[in-house]
């Protein structure tokens, strides 16, 4: 992905000049890719709403940049098992991201422009402020899903000692409903089957002869079978852990284990279900929050060249991919083609040694040009 500068200059003939010596010099120095950005003709209104109103607007784009980055990012988690396929999904309007931008046009439908610029500003902090809120529900209710699937999947996984064994034993590995005889599950080293052979029905009294049987094997051990009075359950246990023979907590019910497999089958069905559904939502209310994004930084783009150019309305939107070799370079020829503009902060920027009285500029990145950052690296999920 990349990084694009939204910049804006007054369209008066000096500053048109000026736009074409940039133009030559960064295509001549591939510096950077150049392309107009059109920003319809917006109801002004007074300043006092315009100077609110940029202040709106910062926390506005913030907010929109994070809510994309959050759909992005979920869209990377669902599709655990494509995640090189994310980015092809990450659209606008059906097109890619660059695309998108490089050939913005302002959504006249969506937001008609013949209403005050504030009514605009709140129509889109409240469309993205919906698909928060709708990100949220759905990721929790899917989530929760996937949590619980996991958490059983895991029981599945890992040794003899402590995964689940409801895949593994059947009913007719055990002795049930007896009044007297019980089978326990023990889990056997490798190195000690034999040892195990030769002493398990000598480990207490009262064990049934001949009555184990290895059911299950992994790379550690072996789980076997023992059949026994029920009296002696607790001195057969003592003895076997002496030995290193380890007695799993186990006692067969078949209901239980039925209602496990079927709950690990439904979260399965559930999760798949969901998962159709849930991706298209991501990748519509992507592309909404990504154009509603773009729409607030065209307005920041109009708000502040009509504050610092002043009116009547006459600016002239850029926006410009630079070269990522470049960008130092890029920024020096954009401040000396554009330095008449502000020529104490250009001062200032092409030397930051100079103390000049007076300047006092905020932390936000200052420039003679209206500046502002689309960093579409923000996106990256793979």
């Amino acid at each position: 992905m990349s990084e694009f500068w939204l910049i804006s200059a007054p369209g008066d003939k000096t500053n048109l000049q000026a736009w074409e010596r940039m133009n030559t010099v960064t295509l001549k120095s591939n510096l950077s890719s150049n392309s107009k950005f059109h920003i319809p003709d917006l109801k002004v209104g007074t300043l006092d709403a315009l100077v609110g109103l940029s202040d709106e607007l910062g926390k506005l784009d913030s907010f929109a940049e994070s809510v994309i980055k959050k759909i992005a990012q979920y869209i990377g988690e669902v599709m655990e098992d494509s995640k090189d396929k994310v980015q092809e999904n990450l659209l606008a309007n059906g097109v890619d991201l660059i695309s998108y931008l490089t050939r913005f046009e302002w959504d006249m439908a969506k937001y008609p422009i013949k209403q005050p610029l504030k009514n605009i500003s709140d129509a889109l902090a409240k469309q993205v402020t919906q698909i928060e809120t709708d990100l949220k529900t759905r990721s929790a209710a899917y989530n929760n899903i996937k949590g619980n699937l996991q958490s059983l999947e895991k029981k599945t996984v890992g040794n003899l000692l402590t995964r689940t064994l409801a895949d593994i034993v059947h009913k007719e590995d055990f002795v049930l409903n007896s009044e007297y005889l019980i089978t326990l599950l023990v889990v056997v080293p490798k190195s000690s089957y034999v040892q195990w052979q030769k002493t398990y029905e000598s480990l207490s009294d009262m064990v049934v002869p001949r009555s184990t049987k290895m059911i299950a094997e992994d790379a550690e051990g072996g789980l076997f079978t023992v059949t026994l009075f029920r009296k002696v359950m607790d001195d057969f246990k003592a003895k076997a852990r002496e030995n290193r023979f380890m007695v799993r907590e186990f006692y067969f019910d078949e209901k239980e284990l039925k209602c496990e497999k079927e709950e690990l089958m439904k979260l399965a069905s559930d999760k798949k279900q969901q998962y159709g559904p849930l991706l298209r939502w991501l990748k519509v209310n992507f592309s909404e929050a990504f154009v509603a994004w773009i729409h607030v930084k065209a307005l920041r783009v109009f708000v502040e060249s009509v504050l610092r150019y002043g009116l009547p309305v006459n600016f002239q939107a850029m926006l410009l991919q630079p070269n990522r070799k470049s960008v130092k370079r890029l920024r020096d020829v954009l401040n000396v083609v554009f330095k008449h503009l502000d020529e104490v902060a250009a001062a200032s920027i092409m030397d930051p040694g100079m103390d000049i009285p007076g300047l006092q500029l905020s932390n936000q990145e200052y420039y003679p040009y209206v500046y502002f950052k689309i960093d579409l690296s923000l996106l990256d999920c793979s």
